[in-house]
């Protein structure tokens, strides 16, 4: 389904009187075309298929395979992926599920031992167990089927030269590789081309070469998807994952024949005179976005600024019963009945701010009951996710494509097939398939696409001008990042970069995740008087992406700020 500008334009003519204008000041302008990710040769990667007069979607997937090659430990093409895209001519939206699915043998029971237990995390997370049919390729040569320009060959080429002619090893690769041994090292093929004789990540400024990644690159530059999913490559995929899969429920080659990326309806809603669109289901993180900004439409954010405790307090409260919501209700919508259209209703979210105080913490959220809702089933959350990316890509024409890329936890399930790790993501499903009784709408079944948090968005103004193309990594954390952002750019009218730059607070059962060090860990106090009386300090496990709009047209690229110090090679 897409959203046609039509359902933009009556915004603006309703509001165009109380329009705001986004005034940046903008460290990084782009007179034309913009990329941002989260790592400066990815972002080359891109910028260059554009200087080739590439499109939007054309240097989103070079993006994308460049990332497969220098951040192999958050996503790939052995992963999945979310992307939306927004017609640069008339506002068209579009939004592409390359979700990663369950083998057609899995049953809601895969996760659990003879006994009903859970399994242990070595067997359910680093073991064939985990993986599901990757789906980014898939979603890549669909969407440049339909909004390509270039030839698909030409966007393979920086991401064979990195893998081929090699790439210096950074501080976040090494820390990563160093903090996940056993995983990242598991595949004897994945060993030989990070760890060094001695057991540890070769040293920080060495040059790594993955030449069995840049030979699949090239098959898959000739052949088109078919290198990935046509019979022989399907065939052995199966055959490796099946053999790392210690009980039932293994994968067929059929399940990667059978795979298809597919157009999804987005999740659309209002905040303020703009319009934020996301990904719906299997995606929980565009609805929880809108849920977020919808349930503090009511109250006057930008009066109380960033460096209010009440703001803080406001935004925790409504994260809570967005959360709430996404465990009741979110789930593969070809599976469950998902009522996407009552969760981001207005009526509703306003329901949902009256139980807001500004006072007082809630003690105990619970879902609500929104228009369409099924008939009672259990929740359940997944296990935390952190192997995930994010980029931003604007053309020259104003195309712009927000994309969310990952292989789940950090260097996926561990096994590494062709150059490249297989993604772990259906430990996203929710391991137990009851809770009280009742069925979890996320519940392992075969053929089913796992529950996720990402939230790849694009924010139109009254006018229906696409405004921020934003999105992020972190898993759970993902909606909550991506919201804190917008609210940044809307409400304090913050440039793209210093949205990103504004501390992280999340409420993760009773206990609140304050970022330490920061102005808002300095109200630890404000917010204990308010109710949050279990704070712990620590760092933001966050990785946010964005193009932000200037007031003189040009695009900001911006990047998190926590990496900076460890992305530079």
């Amino acid at each position: 389904m897409r959203i046609f500008p039509s359902l933009i334009a009556p915004l603006a003519l309703a509001l165009s009187g109380c329009a705001t204008t986004l005034a940046i000041d903008d460290p990084l302008p782009a007179p034309t075309g913009a990329v941002s990710s989260a790592d400066p040769r990815a972002t080359a990667a891109g910028e260059a298929i554009l200087a080739q007069g590439g499109s939007a979607t054309d240097a989103a997937i070079a993006v994308m395979l460049a990332l497969t090659v220098v951040e192999p430990q958050s996503s790939g093409i052995g992963g999945g992926g979310f992307m939306v895209r927004a017609d640069g001519a008339d506002g068209t939206l579009v939004t592409y599920d390359g979700r990663e699915t369950a083998p057609s043998a899995a049953t809601p029971n895969r996760f659990l031992d003879a006994d009903g237990k859970v399994l242990g995390r070595e067997a359910r997370v680093f073991s064939g167990l985990s993986v599901g049919v990757p789906g980014n390729v898939a979603l890549a040569a669909k969407a440049h089927a339909e909004h390509g320009k270039l030839p698909w060959a030409k966007l393979f080429a920086p991401a064979i030269a990195l893998a081929e002619d090699g790439f210096v090893m950074n501080r976040r690769l090494y820390e990563s590789l160093n903090g996940n041994k056993g995983r990242a090292d598991k595949s004897a093929a994945a060993k030989a081309v990070f760890f060094g004789a001695d057991g540890n990540p070769l040293p920080l400024g060495t040059t790594i070469r993955v030449p069995e990644l840049a030979a699949t690159f090239r098959a898959l530059a000739a052949e088109g998807p078919q290198a990935m999913y046509g019979s022989t490559s399907a065939a052995a995929l199966a055959a490796y994952v099946a053999g790392e899969t210690p009980q039932d429920g293994r994968m067929a080659a059929a399940d990667v024949t059978g795979y298809v990326a597919k157009e999804r309806a987005p999740a659309c809603a209002r905040y303020r005179v703009y319009r934020v669109c996301g990904m719906g289901p299997p995606s929980s993180g565009g609805i929880a976005v809108a849920q977020m900004l919808g349930q503090l439409e009511r109250f006057d954010i930008a009066a109380l600024g960033p460096d209010s405790p009440q703001f803080w307090h406001l935004f925790i409260e409504s994260q809570r019963l967005a959360y709430a919501d996404r465990e009741l209700y979110s789930g593969d919508a070809d599976f469950v009945e998902v009522p996407v259209a009552g969760l981001v209703d207005a009526g509703y979210l306003a329901s949902r701010s009256g139980l807001i105080s500004p006072e007082a913490r809630i003690a105990k959220p619970e879902a609500g009951v929104p228009p369409g809702a099924p008939l009672a089933r259990g929740d359940g959350p997944e296990e935390p996710e952190n192997g995930t990316t994010h980029f931003a890509v604007v053309d020259a024409a104003g195309n712009a494509v927000s994309y969310t890329s990952t292989i789940e936890g950090a260097f996926g399930s561990g096994l590494h097939w062709r150059g490249f790790y297989l993604n772990n993501e259906l430990t996203d499903f929710t391991l137990t398939p009851e809770a009280d009784g009742k069925p979890v709408a996320n519940r392992v079944e075969g053929g089913k696409r796992p529950r996720s948090s990402m939230a790849p968005t694009i924010v139109y103004d009254a006018q229906g001008r696409v405004v921020l193309v934003i999105g992020a990594a972190g898993g759970p954390t993902i909606p909550v990042t991506v919201a804190r952002a917008i609210i940044g750019v809307i409400d304090f009218k913050l440039g793209a970069q210093d949205a990103l730059a504004l501390p992280f607070a999340m409420s993760f059962g009773d206990v609140l995740l304050v970022e330490e060090g920061t102005t808002l860990a300095a109200m630890k106090e404000q917010l204990i008087a308010l109710g949050h009386t279990n704070i712990r300090l620590g760092p933001a496990p966050i990785k946010a992406n964005a193009l932000g709009l200037r007031a003189d047209g040009r695009w900001e690229a911006a990047t998190e700020p926590r990496l900076v110090s460890v992305v530079t090679p």
